[in-house]
């Protein structure tokens, strides 16, 4: 089979194969890299590039013709075959639509990343200002407990939201400073609980403390612990 012509590509030539440097039964591959090598030649050039693309056209064209007309060999019909091919291939089926809801719920799904991240404890002491009113505020809670037992309810209420807003400025979610909030008021009521059992009336009497008083101290101090060091 005959490659590319010897003389090469004429750009000003009126016939197709010769301003593509193509001998007139060229396979499908030649024509493929004499168009290319003619475009790279003429880069920048739109003019002559036009030209080179009419041309490619042409040949092609020249080769379906001389196949209807039993004038072309198989191997130059090989390009008009590909053309062809190329040309028809069929296009991927569209995603069904029920494909389509599901990608569009999962996108839709939140990471569940941040939301476990929120469910562990990340313990860190207070910066700055914070640090100072914390302290103040919780020596001057323990204190109001200790001394009056009806100021049990003010002191824990008050100790539980500073506790849950602690956590929400230093950049917990909503949702689970709540849940630790809670967590720590249950684990402190439920100290004080066992610790009254465990002391004796005697012991009892020498603290000065009702029961009430002794079962909301242990989460008094776990409430304040937690506003300084819970994250």
């Amino acid at each position: 089979m005959a490659a590319l012509g010897e003389s090469g590509p004429d750009a000003n030539a009126d016939d197709p194969f010769a301003r593509l440097g193509l001998s007139r039964d060229a396979g499908f591959d030649q024509v493929q890299a004499a168009k290319a090598r003619c475009l790279a030649e003429v880069s920048g050039d739109d003019q002559a590039r036009a030209k080179i693309e009419a041309a490619y056209d042409a040949v092609l064209m020249a080769r379906l013709r001389d196949r209807q007309q039993g004038q072309v060999s198989a191997a130059a019909a090989t390009a008009s075959e590909r053309e062809a091919m190329a040309g028809s291939m069929p296009s991927p089926p569209a995603q069904a639509p029920m494909g389509n809801v599901l990608a569009n719920l999962r996108n839709r799904l939140p990471d569940p990343s941040p939301t476990l991240s929120g469910l562990k404890p990340d313990w860190a002491l207070v910066e700055g200002q914070g640090r100072s009113v914390r302290l103040i505020a919780g020596i001057v809670g323990v204190a109001l407990l200790l001394i009056s037992a009806g100021s049990i309810q003010l002191v824990l209420a008050l100790a539980t939201i500073g506790v849950f807003l602690s956590q929400v400025r230093r950049g917990r979610r909503p949702l689970a400073s709540l849940g630790w909030t809670l967590l720590v008021l249950i684990l402190g009521l439920a100290a004080g609980s066992l610790l009254n059992l465990a002391l004796s009336p005697t012991a009892v009497e020498q603290l000065a403390l009702n029961p009430l008083q002794i079962q909301a101290l242990p989460a008094a101090l776990l409430l304040w612990a937690a506003a300084l060091f819970l994250a």
